[in-house]
Formats: structure tokens, sequence, C-alpha cells
């Protein structure tokens, strides 16, 4: 009958994957979801992604939670594992140290560049930001935040378009470990300090001073990322 042949192609046309509006805000919603739960280490390194679980969780369709997956897996955050699907990527030790290696060479370098091509406002920015900081140190959320915002800053200072986009892979591959470690109180108090003497390197124009300031800050947070790693290894044994 025509009624019969109208609501199943009805049925098709809902269950069909058009790329829609909504679909697509579902689909940015749920990688931002899923990358968040990824850098705050919700979902941790080893984790399984499943579309059914990830979908009754989020309250949408497996189609969105699907292409999210595929979005993360490009960004190098998830893989997938034979007869066992999409999971969160772990980095052993020898990746981690390489990461940091790289992060401290990038950094420094920015740091160098900066010294040479930043403008006095972005340089009063940049300890403005600091002075933020040192007022936050019972703000674990906002030092993060904080923090990521004087790194961003002073990446732009360096005016390296090839610069920003090497640094952008690391970046994003830190994610895979889980919270900053400026959330170790210790380490906030201490990185307060290096910025500081970064700032004064900065602001006396001295590119070989301003380079070393950031790889000794580079260095600082690379020990206390592996003390977190090793205390969070030893926390999951029985």
């Amino acid at each position: 009958m025509y009624t019969s042949g109208y609501m199943k192609r009805a049925k098709s046309f809902e269950n069909h994957d058009v790329d829609t509006p909504g679909r697509a805000l579902q689909g940015q919603n749920a990688y931002e979801r899923l990358f968040d739960e990824i850098s705050s280490g919700s979902l941790r390194p080893g984790t399984r992604l499943t579309e059914t679980e990830i979908a009754a969780r989020l309250a949408i369709s497996r189609t969105p939670v699907r292409e999210a997956i595929r979005r993360l897996e490009a960004d190098g955050l998830v893989v997938h594992q034979p007869r066992t699907g999409a999971v969160v990527r772990s980095l052993d030790y020898p990746e981690i140290m390489e990461l940091y290696e790289m992060r401290t060479v990038l950094e420094g370098t920015a740091a160098r560049l900066a010294a040479r091509a930043a403008s006095p406002v972005e340089l009063e920015e940049l300890r403005a930001i600091n002075q933020e900081m040192a007022a936050a140190t019972d703000d674990s959320a906002a030092l993060v935040r904080l923090n990521r915002q004087f790194h961003t800053r002073l990446l732009d200072a360096a005016r390296n378009r090839f610069l920003l986009k090497s640094m952008a892979s690391v970046k994003m591959t830190l994610m895979i470990l889980g919270p900053s470690s400026m959330e170790a109180p210790e380490r906030a108090r201490q990185a307060l300090q290096e910025h500081s003497t970064l700032l004064d390197a900065l602001v006396a124009r001295d590119g070989a001073a301003a380079e070393t300031a950031m790889r000794d800050h580079m260095e600082h947070a690379q020990l206390t990322r592996l003390r977190m790693l090793r205390q969070s290894d030893t926390g999951d044994r029985p």
C-alpha cells in the first residue's frame, strides 16, 4: 500500500547517515567531551571506548560518537587494537622522554625568538598572567588555565608559524598524560619563580638566557610529570 511504502521510505530516511547541522553539532560536542575526559585523566590510557556506552552516557546516537572517535584517532589520542576496538592511546617511557625532549627544544626556541620579537605589550601581558597565577595558588584549575595561556602567548610572541604547528602536535600528544603537572602544589610555586626568571630574560632581550630559563622550566615540569605517573602506577597496584 501507499501508506506502507511511505512509512518505509520515511524510516529509511530517518536512519540514513545524512550530514545535518544537528548531527554535526552532536559530533562536535561528543568530540569535545571525550577530549576533555582524556586530558583530565577521567579516561585513562588503555581505556576501551565503546560506542554504545558513550552514546548512552551522553544521551546521543552512536553515529556522532563514531565520528568523535575517528577524530580522536586522527589526533593520535585513540588507537584501534585487534579484538578490542578503540582505546585511549598509551605512551611508554621512551615515548614520554622523547615527547618532553621535543617540547623542551621547541619551547626553548620559542623563548629565544620571543626575546627578539615580542612587543612590549606582549611582555606586559605575560607578566600580568604570571601575576594572576601568583594570586591563584589555591585554585588548581585556574593555575592550569593561566599556565596554558602563558605558554600560548609566548609561542605567539615568537612569530614563527612552523614552530606553532610543531608545538601543536606535541601539545596534543601531551593530553594523553592526563592532568597537568601544575596541579601539584609544589610544582606550581616553582613554576611561578621560573616564569619570573624567564620574563626577566625576555625583558632584557637576552635570547640565550631566555632559552636556558625555558629549558630549565621544561626539565622541572618533566621531573614532576614522571613523579606523578610513578605515583599513579603505584596507586593502581593491588
